[in-house]
C-alpha cells in the first residue's frame, strides 16, 4: 500500500519539554554555540522516540513531528539563494486583509512578520545551503529499523506561495530581482523542483505541502479585501489560477512514484486560534480538477469548513484525507460519530463519480484537521491528549477499512 494511508496525521506533534528547554537556553545564552551539540543530540533522540510512538500507534506515514523546526514552515526559504529576511517591516508591504497578516498587525500599523522573507535577487537552489529538509528526513530515516520503510516517511513542506500571498502586489520581491509575478513564480518552481529532486535522491517519496493560504480563497473577508485593493492586478480567482499553475510547475517532471498532497486549513496559531472561515465550495471544482497532486488533506473539524458537498468534485484517481478530529480541543470525539462523518464524506465522493460508497471509500482516509503543534509551543493539548487523539484516528480507520 502506498500513501495516503487510512490513518494519517498532519505532521507536527507536541515537542518534549527537554527539547524546548535546550532551545530556550540557546535563545537566552550569550554563547549559543556551546549548546548546539546538545540540541542536535536532543533532536535526534526526540525524533527517534516520536517515530517509535507513531509506529506503535499504527501510523505508516511517520514524520519528524517537525521537531527540528520552531514554526511549521521551517528554514527552507531562508536557505534559497536570493532571499532576505525582513525585520520590522512596515505594514504597507503587506495585504492587511490577509488572515495571517491581520493577526500580526500592531496598533502603530507595523507588522511583525514572523520570519518573513522576500526575494532581493534571483532565486536559485544550492545543495550546500538547502540542508534543513534533508537533515530532518535523514533523522526520521535513521529512526526506522528497515530502509524499506523509508518510502512511507512523510515530509511536510511549506506552500510555494507562502511568501507571496501575504505581500502587496509586487512586494514579494525587489524590483531589481523580478519585474513580474510570472517571472518570480518561474524561479520559485525551479527551486522547488530542485529541492524535491534532491530529497527524492535521498529516499523521500511522500510530500505534504502545507497551505493555509489556499483555504483563504474560501474566505469572503479575504475575497472582499482583494476586490477592494486597487493595487492588485487581476481578480482573486486569477491569483488562484496562478497558484495552481505554480504548484503544477513545482512538481512537473518529478518521478512518478513520488506522492504529493496538499493540506488546507484555516489557521492553527498558538492557543489553537484560527484565522479564517469559509466552505470549500467556491474553489473545490477548480482545485480538485486542476491541481496536480494525488491527495487533498482537508480540515473538517468544525462548521468553519462547511459541508462535505464539494467532495462531489473529487476526480477519480485522487484522494481525500478528511480531518474530522480536532487538535484544538482536549475533548476526545465520539468514534461512532466520526465514522458516520467519514461515510457521509464518501457518499458525496460516490455521488460525484457515479460509484458505490464502498468504492468511494477506497479514495478516503481520516486524520486530525491540522498538526498538534504548528509552532513549537502554546497549544492546548497535553501529550496524553495527543496520544488519545491519534489512537482515535487509528480506531476510526480500523473500524471503517481495517487496513493501514
Amino acid at each position: 500500500m502506498s500513501p495516503p494511508f487510512r490513518a494519517e496525521h498532519m505532521g507536527s506533534l507536541l515537542r518534549p519539554q527537554s527539547l524546548l528547554s535546550i532551545r530556550a537556553s540557546i535563545r537566552e545564552s550569550e554563547d549559543p554555540s556551546s549548546s548546539k551539540t546538545l540540541l542536535a543530540e536532543e533532536e535526534k533522540k526526540s525524533i527517534s522516540t516520536i517515530v517509535t510512538l507513531q509506529r506503535s500507534l499504527g501510523f505508516r506515514a511517520v514524520t519528524s513531528g517537525e521537531f527540528t523546526r520552531t514554526r511549521f514552515w521551517g528554514l527552507m526559504w531562508d536557505e534559497f539563494d536570493g532571499t532576505s529576511q525582513l525585520h520590522d517591516a512596515d505594514g504597507s508591504m503587506f495585504r492587511l486583509y490577509h488572515p495571517d497578516v491581520v493577526s500580526l498587525i500592531e496598533t502603530n500599523r507595523h507588522v511583525m512578520p514572523g520570519e518573513s522573507v522576500i526575494a532581493t535577487s534571483k532565486l536559485s537552489h544550492s545543495p550546500s545551503r538547502s540542508v534543513s529538509n534533508l537533515h530532518e528526513l535523514q533523522l526520521v530515516q535513521n529512526s526506522l529499523p528497515e530502509p524499506e520503510d523509508w518510502k512511507d516517511v512523510k515530509l511536510t513542506m511549506i506552500t510555494p506561495a507562502w511568501f507571496h500571498m501575504r505581500y502587496k502586489q509586487g512586494r514579494a520581491y525587489s524590483p531589481s530581482a523580478y519585474s513580474s509575478d510570472a517571472e518570480y513564480f518561474s524561479d520559485v518552481a525551479d527551486v522547488y523542483r530542485a529541492e524535491l529532486a534532491m530529497l527524492y535522491s535521498a529516499g523521500l517519496r511522500n510530500v505534504q505541502f502545507d497551505d493555509p493560504g489556499m483555504a483563504y480563497f474560501c474566505s469572503e473577508k479575504f475575497r472582499k479585501g482583494w476586490e477592494d485593493d486597487k493595487d492588485n492586478i487581476g481578480t482573486v480567482d486569477d491569483l488562484l489560477d496562478a497558484y495552481i499553475k505554480l504548484y503544477n510547475d513545482c512538481v512537473r517532471d518529478l518521478p512518478g512514484d513520488m506522492h504529493f498532497g496538499i493540506h488546507l486549513c484555516r489557521g492553527n496559531f498558538i492557543g489553537g486560534r484560527h484565522f479564517a472561515e469559509g466552505a470549500y465550495d467556491v474553489i473545490a471544482q477548480k482545485l480538485f480538477r486542476d491541481l496536480n497532486v494525488h491527495t487533498f488533506y482537508l480540515e473538517y473539524d468544525t462548521e468553519r469548513a462547511g459541508g462535505f458537498e464539494p467532495l462531489k468534485f473529487l476526480p477519480r484517481g485522487k484522494n481525500v484525507v478528511v480531518g474530522v478530529v480536532s487538535t484544538k480541543v482536549r475533548e476526545v470525539e465520539d468514534k461512532e460519530e466520526m465514522k458516520a462523518r467519514i461515510r457521509k464524506a464518501a457518499e458525496f465522493v460516490a455521488e460525484g463519480r457515479g460509484e458505490s460508497v464502498e468504492e468511494a471509500l477506497k479514495s478516503v482516509c481520516v486524520s486530525p484537521q491540522c498538526g498538534f503543534s504548528t509552532h513549537e509551543t502554546g497549544y492546548p493539548l497535553s501529550m496524553e491528549d495527543q496520544k488519545k487523539k491519534l489512537m482515535l484516528v487509528r480506531e476510526i480507520a480500523d473500524g471503517i477499512w481495517g487496513e493501514p
